[in-house]
């Protein structure tokens, strides 16, 4: 199997500045498939053990000269340490600034010469060891010299574990019926900062009416928060004017005994850990909960800068493994 091609600068800013930031805090180790299309960057899609998260990026968005070959299909899947990545990607970006700048050349003389970014797939003999690895190295070709970082991954996944892994991907891609969107993500996280401190579970209530409902409870003391009137996607419903009134449990109450709401428990750490994909910088984020109840789902848009359109070349979205569904009154 092969896989090389050369980071753009798009692609550099987007993984250490802010993809790489908000994947590093969802764990330390996920696994890095690559397709002939897609870079995508997953976590605990193969144990099921804990949060989900899913980065998916066209190979435009991060890469030229994108070459891939395997007889798998040409896909390579493996695991990577984020943090390693996050610290060699900052070191070789260090030395290609510095290279850079030094070879800027003033203005009208010689161009700068050609330094470009390559990542590729490669075998290497460690030192003191028998055995060839598995690496993920960068190299930064100068107009006299290489800079080279060497990341160790595990060995390659076998075919039926990319099989797997592809079939577990395609069933994360399912959607929730009805979306709300939060645009307002520091006012949730702050909320959600000042709650882990007050237990271990938090409950989520979502209605096709546009509310989003948080809350937890202890033996002495219950908090709550409410956003309402979002805007929803998917399967929708009129409030009744009876209920506008209503505390917000009731509301809830009644949207679920209409088949018009449902309520999940999730743990109040893999909540907080789902915020902080605000690291990635996105502009806006939906919360569903998937038929049943089977998990609470947290996409995660970008736009085009600039413009209020979405950027289909890049997607982020978590899965958060539920602990109860809850009947009315049960919250």
């Amino acid at each position: 199997m092969k896989f090389k091609a050369f980071l753009t600068d798009n692609g550099v800013n987007l993984l250490e500045k802010r993809f790489l930031p908000a994947l590093e805090k969802m764990g330390k180790i996920c696994h890095l498939y690559l397709t002939r299309d897609h870079a995508i960057f997953l976590h605990n899609l193969l144990n099921g053990d804990g949060i989900q998260s899913i980065a998916q990026f066209r190979k435009e968005a991060l890469f030229d000269d994108y070459r891939i070959s395997s007889q798998n299909d040409d896909r390579i899947a493996f695991a990577i340490d984020l943090s390693l990545l996050q610290r060699a990607l900052h070191s070789i970006i260090a030395v290609y600034t510095e290279f850079s700048a030094s070879h800027s050349g003033a203005a009208g003389g010689p161009p700068p010469p050609s330094n470009r970014l390559q990542i590729k797939l490669v075998k290497k003999l460690p030192p003191h060891s028998q055995q060839p690895m598995p690496f993920l190295t960068f190299e930064s070709k100068g107009y006299k010299s290489a800079v080279i970082q060497d990341l160790p991954i595990s060995k390659p996944l076998s075919r039926s574990d990319v099989l797997e892994l592809q079939a577990a991907l395609d069933m994360a891609q399912d959607m929730p019926r009805t979306l709300v969107q939060v645009p307002d993500m520091n006012q949730l996280q702050n909320f959600v900062d000042r709650m882990k401190h007050v237990g271990d579970l938090i409950n989520v209530s979502i209605s096709k009416y546009g509310d989003l409902h948080l809350q937890i409870s202890t033996t002495l003391i219950t908090l709550g928060a409410e956003f309402r009137k979002l805007v929803r996607i998917g399967e929708q419903a009129d409030m009744p004017a009876g209920d506008q009134n209503l505390s917000a449990q009731s509301r809830t109450d009644r949207a679920i005994q209409r088949g018009d709401a449902m309520t999940v428990q999730v743990s109040v750490k893999h909540f907080f850990k789902s915020l902080q994909c605000h690291l990635a910088k996105p502009d806006c984020a939906f919360y569903g909960i998937a038929v049943e109840g089977a998990c609470l789902t947290v996409i995660f848009q970008f736009f085009i800068p600039g413009t209020r359109q979405t950027d289909k070349s890049i997607s982020l979205h978590c899965r958060l493994p539920v602990t109860q569904v809850l009947d009315p009154g049960s919250s």
